[in-house]
């Protein structure tokens, strides 16, 4: 998908930033990368908060295989009737615009933790 496409879904919701990778996309918001996409698929963070919610709707992890096993990622791919509906959408990427902080948060506190005096 090219970029111009991807900021177009994206435009009703405010600001994204694209940045190259993986062979895909990364798409962030405040910093933060809530999307990825990959092969002209769309997918958005999860956590376990929120990973039924992904779950229930039909959508499936992210996967690729690295020395030779496969493995999943904690984004998942943004259901179809996102596309079609705005307020869908911003619902899905509300969910993963929350998984991106709350990620992040948890990634600082560790961070912390480990520059604290013992």
């Amino acid at each position: 998908m090219e970029v111009a496409a991807l900021e177009d879904v994206f435009a009703p919701l405010g600001p994204v930033q694209i940045r190259r990778m993986f062979g895909g996309r990364g798409i962030y918001a405040d910093g933060l990368m809530f999307a990825l996409e990959i092969g002209g698929v769309i997918y958005l963070k999860t956590c376990e908060a929120n990973r039924s919610a992904f779950r229930e709707s039909g959508s499936e992890p992210f996967r690729y295989v690295s020395r030779g096993a496969e493995r999943e990622t904690s984004y998942w791919r943004l259901p179809d009737n996102a596309l079609d509906d705005p307020d869908i959408l911003a619902g899905w990427v509300t969910l993963a615009r929350q998984a991106a902080t709350a990620t992040a948060t948890v990634r600082r506190r560790g961070s912390l933790a480990r520059k604290l005096p013992r």
